[in-house]
């Protein structure tokens, strides 16, 4: 399944929400990061009316394409 809305036929344009997690260390006032997670995709929209896609049913190729762009895992 290619990546297009079931609400309103939207093929373009989405919306994905990751989750990105930093180990911040604080040092004389100064904010240093030590470690950062890769992001992980916690949900996909529509961008045009937010319709909520299941990303586990998009073809592999185009999901991991997705994950690539995103540097996510």
């Amino acid at each position: 399944m290619a990546l297009t809305c079931p609400s309103c036929g939207n093929a373009r344009n989405f919306l994905v929400k990751t989750l990105q997690m930093h180990v911040v260390q604080l040092d004389d006032g100064r904010v240093e990061v030590s470690e950062e997670s890769r992001p992980a995709v916690l949900e996909v929209l529509c961008d045009e009316c937010e319709t909520a896609l299941d990303f586990e049913e998009v073809e592999d190729t185009l999901r991991r394409e997705v994950l690539l762009t995103l540097g996510a895992r």
